[in-house]
């Protein structure tokens, strides 16, 4: 177990993604991963209350309103469940009123008292700070927020809320979610990794599998015939740079009895501050991998091995 941050709160390092749940994963087989997840171990959940209002027909709310549904179902106990606000289609941004609205509606989606943690989902600075931050104070004081956490801010704003809250007597952030996988790496090593350190925070990756890159599936810039935004957003990373990533990872990996998803999470894990990487799964076949990430303990030259290798940012190119 691991704690986030310098929260009360002690998960098993892998955080499961519900952005899948109610876009490619329905009822029934978000259900099924959700239930393999905690049967294998997992008791940390990660969502979002825009999660999916990009899929045709759907208005926002989807993913959250099947894991309470999931929740109230399966009764689990000791799960921790992260969601976040600024992206709704009805409480865009985070100015206090609708920080309380949204915070509300998510309780009333999840079908629990309290959220274990909340996330400014990205930042919003046509809203001055201190409301913000004030904002997810009250939330806190009031019991509808155990702890909060910041996502997709630089360094400077996440130092900035930090010293705000501590000067006015709030609750102060304890975890920090970006971009962050083997092949995305400089910011998030150069700026957030050591605002994580000064304060304290835990990092809890996203992208963790590069759209699905990290898992070795995709090995061709040729996205052609590939029929999933996920799959056409792998697909960039195909190049020789990015597979001599994979190779590594599949050498490493082989070593272990472990599988490329499973050896590029561990590597994750081995980052100063980092957590729980996130990872989604669509179907029930896939959660091995991803609880094995969770427990895969690389050696101090396997992780050199792959600092290595993936020095590029191809985002940057």
């Amino acid at each position: 177990m691991t704690r986030i941050g310098s929260s009360d709160l002690d998960v098993l390092p892998l955080s499961l993604g519900g952005n899948v749940f109610g876009w490619t994963a329905d009822r029934d087989a978000s259900f099924e991963v959700l239930d393999a997840f905690i049967d294998g171990g997992g008791d940390f959940i990660d969502t979002a209350d825009s999660y999916s209002s990009w899929v045709p027909g759907n208005e926002g709310g989807e993913s959250e309103r099947i894991i309470g549904a999931w929740l109230a179902s399966r009764k689990p106990s000791g799960v921790v469940v992260a969601t976040k606000v600024s992206q709704h289609p009805e409480f865009r941004g985070l100015s206090a009123a609708t920080v309380r609205r949204a915070a509300e509606a998510s309780l009333a989606r999840l079908g629990v008292d309290e959220i274990d943690l909340y996330y400014a989902h990205f930042d919003d600075e046509t809203v001055p700070l201190e409301e913000t931050v004030a904002a997810f104070g009250a939330l806190v004081a009031d019991g509808l927020v155990r702890h909060i956490a910041v996502s997709n801010y630089s360094a400077d704003r996440i130092r900035a809320w930090v010293e705000i809250a501590r000067r006015t007597g709030v609750a102060v952030p304890v975890a920090v979610q970006p971009h962050y996988n083997l092949v995305h790496r400089n910011e998030v090593e150069d700026t957030i990794i050591p605002v994580a350190e000064e304060f304290d925070l835990g990092l809890i990756p996203y992208y963790s599998l590069a759209s699905g890159f990290l898992t070795g599936k995709y090995r061709s810039t040729d996205a052609a015939g590939q029929d999933s935004p996920r799959a056409q957003g792998a697909a960039k990373y195909a190049t020789p740079a990015g597979l001599r990533i994979i190779d590594a990872l599949e050498e490493i990996g082989d070593a272990h009895g472990a599988s490329i998803a499973a050896t590029s999470l561990a590597w994750l894990r081995a980052q100063p501050t980092v957590v729980a990487p996130i990872a989604s799964a669509r179907t029930v076949e896939q959660v091995p991998d991803l609880l094995a990430g969770a427990r895969l303990e690389l050696s101090a030259d396997e992780v050199q091995l792959l600092d290595r290798v993936s020095e590029w940012t191809p985002t940057r190119a």
